[in-house]
């Protein structure tokens, strides 16, 4: 018996008609044998053959209810199956097709007839397992591919944050540690994990506007002049220049461009209110002011968590929204949220600067 030969079963409960399907089909095929339907369920299980031949009329189990519990269990559901059967009515070819089979022939058959037929459905089965194998394979290329390029597109994100923090390294790591906190604030208001990605992105880079910062009003020390802070706001615009044509499934640049507006108006760029900013903005807003407040800024030291948490609960629904003020003074009243701190520097002020408080600037 040559093991290359694809496996027949064949399902009948008359002896004469096994033999004639056996003289038939053993010289191009392997043969099996079931004379009901439960032997033929098991020997299918077992054998995984490549093609069934099922007669309809047997007892206890007839060929239709065999048919059906083949193709409800998902190792035998893709094994094709030819009914054999002397029932000719219409109805009864419906019924064949309706529960799963891809062939009906009908007794009397000529053996030419059923050795074409099967040559046939062997070939599409056989054609669709490979497509299924390219498929898969397909597949794993595209996998290992979006991965490269989900790698390269990591990379790029924090090479570009770094541009703006390399200029300014009193606040390194700001953006990483807003990135942490919008992200908790997106999965406590249970926004989707898309959605959160694009959250993430938009914190990392949201303030690579500030390349276009000078250094010395980065690094300023004491209050700042009020021309000064009109450079510094002029950053979210350049940030959302920056990443506009950045194809992101998320609206990253709009993001960036919001993450200072308020919901009474007073910020900017543009003074849009409540409903016209992004949520996605709203959160990265919270989550900038709280972590630029507690950490330490050359025009005045830390202020810690406490003075931050103040801040968000005394502007909540006026300033910040409601339901992400809430967020966020429940993460730290319990405690469930804390920054991880890549770099000390963005907390620790040199031990010769002077400060002095003034307007929170990210």
């Amino acid at each position: 018996m040559n093991e290359s030969q694809s496996l027949i079963l064949i399902v009948d409960d008359n002896a004469t008609n096994i033999d004639v399907l056996v003289r038939t089909l053993e010289k191009e095929h392997r043969l099996g044998i079931a004379k009901n339907g439960k032997n033929a369920l098991t020997y299918a299980i077992k054998f995984q053959p490549d093609l069934i031949l099922l007669d309809i009329m047997m007892p206890e189990m007839n060929g239709y209810d065999v048919c059906a519990r083949l193709k409800e269990n998902p190792d035998t559901n893709g094994i094709p199956v030819i009914f054999i059967t002397a029932r000719s009515a219409m109805v009864d070819k419906t019924k064949a097709f309706e529960i799963g089979a891809v062939d009906y022939i009908t007794k009397p058959f000529h053996a030419a007839e059923v050795k074409a037929r099967v040559k046939t459905h062997l070939t599409l089965a056989e054609m669709k397992n490979r497509l299924s194998h390219q498929n898969e394979l397909l597949e794993q290329k595209v996998e290992k591919k979006t991965s490269e390029i989900k790698e390269m597109l990591q990379g790029s994100i924090l090479s570009m944050s770094l541009m703006s923090e390399i200029r300014d390294p009193y606040t390194a790591g700001h953006q990483q540690r807003v990135a942490q906190l919008a992200c908790a604030l997106a999965r406590d208001l249970g926004l989707s994990a898309s959605i959160i990605e694009g959250i993430r992105i938009a914190a990392i880079l949201h303030d690579v506007g500030k390349i276009r910062t000078p250094v010395s009003i980065l690094t300023r020390t004491g209050q700042l002049l009020d021309a000064e802070m009109a450079v510094i706001k002029i950053h979210s615009q350049v940030g959302f220049e920056i990443l506009k044509n950045i194809p992101f499934p998320w609206p990253c640049a709009q993001i960036v461009l919001q993450h200072h507006e308020r919901l009474d108006g007073s910020g900017y760029p543009f003074g849009l209110r409540d409903n016209d900013i992004l949520l996605e903005a709203k959160i990265l807003a919270v989550a900038d002011v709280t972590e630029a407040i507690s950490s330490f800024r050359p025009y005045r030291p830390a202020q810690g968590i406490d003075a931050a948490m103040n801040e968000i609960k005394k502007h909540r629904g006026t300033t910040y929204d409601a339901d992400v003020a809430d967020a966020c003074l429940n993460l730290f009243q319990t405690s469930s949220f804390q920054f991880n701190d890549t770099n000390d520097r963005a907390l620790t002020p040199p031990a010769d600067s002077t400060m002095s408080v003034s307007t929170i600037v990210d």
